[in-house]
Formats: structure tokens, C-alpha cells, sequence
């Protein structure tokens, strides 16, 4: 089973269109930004973190993220999470992430919880601050320590991760309803309950989101919270596979290699394999090499 750790940057839609902004509407954003209004102060960061209409500058988007996230901006402030998160026009700090995600998070924004949730399956920025980790490691000497606790994180709390993907989740938001299921599948935070699991994978799922399709097709495949059935399983790993998931593609390949939930054809099981290994799976490689040996024996 898999889950989807890391948060993307949400690249929003300047005045709702993927278009450019004209030379005339950015000054006008200018402008009105300067002049202190929280909405232009945000679509000026989103033009400078994307280089819409200007040359990209991560620091300057922080500038003007900031400067709406510090007027409740609840836009601004999910971005300049985002941006302390990932380290773009700012020292990366996840504690520093995490205080904006919070605010923009109390007031419903999706990617917000869906975000803290998974810095506190992770552990990252929800514990002791950067600062004061990287100056422990850093008096104790110890470097090899100071930079996994810098990637790592802190301290995990499932059941606070729990309840931020349910947040969201229950707004509707796909990644999170599929990082939710597998809390409930691994026991994370929650008593393990695979029927619960499988509600949230079918959510997820039905909105498209690859990796609760993988794994309920492997809750199908293994009975686990629902009835057994391998032809339902091929169903989910199928459309995941169609995404270039490489997980999905392999375990077609083993459906096809095995003969369950389809007709066995190693010819079939062959693609798969070499589908999920050109993605840079290694049991897809591997297995690839396996049946190709199999096949200059024969």
C-alpha cells in the first residue's frame, strides 16, 4: 500500500484563466497591491512564484504572499506555507510551513488541512523548531543527525494527521480522503478498520486520484474490507495504471502473469512489467527481465 506524502504548490489560476497577464493589467495589480489590497498583494505573489506576465522570483512572491497571509489572506497564507515548505525564495522551515497552513487551515481552506495533516504523519515543523534542531545537532557535532532531522521532521502525531485529512476529506478533498483511507488501513491514528478504508480509497478513487485507486484495488484483491474479487481489482488498477501509475502497472502485470481477475498471458504481463519498470520501478524491471529470460529458454 501507498500513500501520498508530499503536498504540491497549488498553482491557482490568476483572474480565473491560464492566459498571461497584459503588461496593463499587471501594473494595474502593482498598483492595487501596493496600495494594500490583500487580493492584488496575492495575485502579484501567484505572477512572481509562476513568472505570469513577469520574470519568475520566488523571493518576491514570498514579499507579496506575505503581505496578504498578514491580512488574512487565506490564499496567501496557504502559499507562503508552501513556500517555507519547500524552500522557494526562503530558507526552507517547516515549522514556519506549518504556522501559515494553520491559519489558512482554520479558516476551511482544503489544501490548508490536507497539508498539516501530512506534516503530522511526517512529523515535520510540529515539533521542537528548525532552529533550535539544527543548533542541538549542530553543538552535539553531530552532521550526519542535523540533516536527517532537517529532512525528517520532528515528531509524527497520527491522530492530529487524522484529523486534518478528515477535515478536508469530508470538504471533498481527493488526496486527502485518500491519505485518510490510509490511516484507517495501516491503523494510523485510528483503530485499523479496512471498510473504513475502503469508503475513503472509493472517494478519492472516484475522483481520480491514482493512488486510492491502487490501493483499493488491493483491497480488493487481498478481501480487506470488502468481498474478494480479483476482476474488481484489475478494474481500479487499470485506471491508476492508465495515469502512469507505476505500482498499478505492475501489479497488472502480476494479474496477467498469474491469471487473476483476467486471462493469464505472459505476453500481456510482459508490457506491464516493462511499463512500470520505463517508470522506474524496480520489481517492474525485474520481473520484465525474469519473463524475458523465461521466454529464450522456452
Amino acid at each position: 500500500m501507498k500513500k501520498i506524502f508530499a503536498p504540491l504548490l497549488c498553482f491557482l489560476l490568476l483572474a480565473g484563466s491560464a492566459q498571461a497577464a497584459t503588461q496593463e493589467e499587471i501594473q494595474k495589480i502593482k498598483i492595487t497591491a501596493a496600495q494594500g489590497d490583500a487580493k492584488a498583494q496575492f495575485d502579484l505573489g501567484w505572477m512572481y512564484d509562476n513568472g505570469n506576465g513577469v520574470i519568475q522570483d520566488y523571493a518576491e512572491a514570498v514579499k507579496w504572499y506575505q503581505r496578504a497571509a498578514e491580512q488574512g489572506d487565506e490564499l496567501g497564507q496557504v502559499q507562503l506555507g508552501a513556500m517555507y515548505n519547500f524552500g522557494h525564495g526562503v530558507v526552507q522551515n517547516y515549522s514556519e510551513a506549518v504556522k501559515w497552513y494553520r491559519l489558512a487551515a482554520a479558516q476551511g481552506n482544503t489544501w490548508a488541512q490536507y497539508s498539516l495533516g501530512w506534516m503530522y504523519e511526517k512529523g515535520q515543523g510540529v515539533g521542537q523548531s528548525d532552529v533550535e534542531t539544527t543548533k542541538l545537532n549542530a553543538d552535539k557535532g553531530n552532521v550526519t543527525d542535523q540533516i536527517e532531522r532537517m529532512i525528517e521532521g520532528f515528531s509524527q502525531d497520527y491522530a492530529e494527521a487524522v484529523k486534518w485529512y478528515r477535515l478536508a476529506a469530508e470538504q471533498g478533498y481527493a488526496d486527502a480522503q485518500s491519505n485518510l483511507g490510509a490511516m484507517y488501513y495501516f491503523g494510523h491514528g485510528v483503530a485499523q478498520n479496512y471498510s473504513e478504508a475502503v469508503k475513503w480509497y472509493r472517494l478519492a478513487a472516484a475522483q481520480g486520484n491514482a493512488m486510492a485507486q491502487i490501493n483499493l484495488g488491493v483491497c480488493y484483491a487481498n478481501g480487506q474490507g470488502v468481498r474478494q474479487s480479483y476482476t474488481v481489482a484489475i478494474k481500479w488498477h487499470q485506471l491508476a495504471a492508465r495515469q502512469g501509475e507505476a505500482t498499478a502497472q505492475y501489479n497488472l502485470g502480476l494479474a496477467y502473469e498469474n491469471g487473476r481477475g483476467v486471462k493469464q498471458n505472459r505476453a500481456t504481463a510482459k508490457e506491464w512489467f516493462g511499463k512500470a519498470c520505463d517508470n522506474g520501478f524496480q520489481k517492474g524491471c525485474d520481473a520484465f527481465r525474469r519473463l524475458n529470460e523465461t521466454t529464450k529458454r522456452r
